[in-house]
């Protein structure tokens, strides 16, 4: 594959990653991970360290340059931007008007990302059954948890920022889930709205601290652990999809910066006669096979 078809791709990817995380629940790292740059994306965050600073200091900005990849940095962050900028209000539309509809279709394309992942990884011993079962439910509890009332002060907004980052990272889990979670996702939006440049900060402090610790421990486990990794990711995955199941009641709400009051924690159901089951279940499969054409263009690119 060409120079520009790869850049072409990462930017494609960015843009499924963006139009992933406009939908609250679902992670942008989930489909950085069924797109195969997973790994590269670890290692790219990873290049951010003091060698690099270094380097800026001392004016070496080819050293620099070289050293951190920011052409795939630039092609990601330009599809996920354009995600955000283009289709934010669409998906807006799609998740007020038609939301089990939506939620179908990433339901089914986080299940078959386990689907193939578990494949990847097949055959399994007993010791992984364990590690699957135990990060799926670890995760399972987690994304149901409602609010919880943590303290005030800008160390915490640290802490969320820090948390809600690593959560990022995973695949299946929404870090801005779990600030809602944590009860931080007012503040964060409050502190945006209201030009708290002191708030924002601390809060960008965390996640780059989060984000540069984390993904090293992910990247060593990758490295050191490969197989027993990828099945505790899977299993984090099987738990997540907790947070895709289409049909929800709403049990608290929030109040947007357009002024417009949205859901702010749900709670799962079964679905009634009205739910039109048959298109669910349709746009599920159609998501798996998402899955599989992506799967595709990752192994396109490596061959």
């Amino acid at each position: 594959m060409t120079p520009l078809l790869s850049h072409l791709r990462i930017a494609f990817v960015g843009f499924l990653m963006g139009c992933a995380d406009v939908v609250p629940g679902v992670s942008g790292g989930t489909i950085a991970f069924i797109c195969g740059i997973y790994e590269r994306l670890l290692n790219g965050i990873k290049s951010f360290d003091i060698t690099s600073l270094k380097l800026v200091f001392q004016g070496d900005f080819k050293g620099v340059w070289a050293r951190i990849p920011f052409p795939f940095f630039i092609a990601l962050g330009f599809g996920l931007l354009t995600a955000v900028l283009t289709l934010a209000k669409v998906l807006e539309h799609f998740m007020t008007n038609y939301p089990a509809q939506l939620w179908s279709f990433f339901f089914g394309l986080v299940l078959g990302s386990i689907v193939l992942l578990g494949r990847k990884t097949w055959a399994w011993k007993p010791l992984d059954w364990v590690t699957f079962f135990g990060f799926g439910g670890a995760t399972f509890v987690l994304v149901g948890l409602q609010t919880l009332q943590t303290p005030d002060g800008l160390p915490f907004v640290f802490i969320a920022g820090a948390i809600a980052i690593c959560a990022m990272i995973l695949p299946g889990i929404s870090g801005s889930y779990l600030l809602v979670i944590m009860g931080k996702y007012d503040t964060v939006i409050e502190a945006v709205n209201d030009r708290d440049v002191v708030t924002v900060a601390v809060f960008c402090a965390g996640i780059a601290t989060g984000v540069l610790s984390f993904v090293r421990v992910v990247s060593w486990l990758l490295n050191q652990h490969r197989h027993v990794t990828l099945i505790a990711l899977t299993g984090v995955m099987a738990g997540a999809l907790r947070t895709l199941w289409p049909w929800k009641e709403t049990l608290t709400t929030r109040v947007n910066s357009s002024d417009e009051v949205v859901p702010l924690t749900q709670a799962n159901i079964m679905p009634g006669a009205e739910s039109n089951l048959l298109l669910a279940v349709g746009l599920a499969v159609v998501g798996g096979i998402a899955v599989l054409l992506i799967e595709r263009l990752a192994k396109a690119e490596e061959s």
